[in-house]
Order: C-alpha cells, then structure tokens, then sequence
C-alpha cells in the first residue's frame, strides 16, 4: 500500500514558507491507518518495550494503538499546562520557533525500555526532547519510531546512536 500517496501537502502551513504534510487524509482511510500501525509494530514487535511514549499531538493517534500492539503502557508527552500532576521539562528547536515539552515525573521507571512515537521526524528538536526527559528519569530509549521524514531538514542527525525508523521520507 502506498501510504505516502494518501498524505497531502499543505502549503504554507502553520505559517508562510512551510510545506506540512497532513497525515489526516491517511487517517480517514481505514485500511491505511491499520497498515500504519501494522508496520510500525511488526518494526518493533519482539522487543522489550515497556513504554510507548507519544509526542503531543500527533504522536497520541499513532502511540495509542502502537502501544496496544505491543502489549505496552502509553506515556503522553504534552505542552505546558496540560499535565495535572508533577512534571518535568524541556525546551527546544523547531522548523520554525521554539516549544517545550513535560511529562509526569512518575511515568517512567528507572531501566524501562522506552519507544518514542510522533508522525513526523523533521529537525528531530521534538523526537530530541522526547529522549531528554525518558532518559532523565531513567528510562532506555529502544527506539523512535515516525510516520513521516523530511530527510532534507536532517533531523536523523540529531538521533545519532539511537534506532529511528519511519514508514514514508520525503
């Protein structure tokens, strides 16, 4: 199945100059969504992954069926002000501006096996701060997993010594 067909371009988007590539016509399609799923966990399906940590907001659609899959908890990773108990948490880069990202100072274990999920691996600043706080509170990142690379923004670079996998790179 071609899942890169079914994402459409968006032209300037969230602001002028950026080309976004919109996952959600890929998600409307039933079979699509379930092959999506299916490939990112038959990557992975054998290994010891404890925790499936998704990336706020895309990462939630792709990360929840992920981790069922794979038989592993679901740690969200959201923006400032979104998480109700202690977190901890990091600044950093994006295509266009900054951001920061928390998570709860309880999700993750010390020595858990960790798989970062977004649907998008761009200058890899969000899939880098993902790392920061797993590993922060002692958890092993295994893998990072993506729908969608933009291979001319190089953010692989920045994941250097860690196993990141994506279905579709443009």
């Amino acid at each position: 199945m071609d899942l890169a067909g079914l994402i459409r371009d968006v032209p300037d988007f969230p602001i002028e100059g950026i080309l976004f590539k919109d996952v959600t016509t890929l998600l409307k399609d039933g079979q699509a969504f379930r092959e999506t799923i299916r490939r990112l966990a038959d990557h992975y399906r054998g290994q010891p992954i404890d925790q499936v940590v998704a990336i706020e907001s895309r990462g939630f659609i792709f990360g929840a069926p992920l981790a069922y899959e794979l038989g592993s908890g679901l740690v969200p990773i959201r923006k400032p002000g979104k998480l109700p108990a202690e977190t901890i948490s990091v600044e950093y880069s994006l295509e266009y501006g900054s951001n920061t990202l928390q998570m709860h100072v309880d999700a993750i274990e010390p020595g858990q096996k960790i798989l970062i999920v977004d649907d998008l691996l761009a200058t890899g600043g969000s899939a880098r701060a993902a790392i920061e706080l797993a590993e922060r509170l002692g958890g092993e990142v295994v893998g990072l997993a993506f729908v969608i690379e933009l291979t001319f923004l190089k953010g692989r670079d920045k994941l250097q010594g860690y196993d990141a996998y994506s279905l579709v790179a443009f």
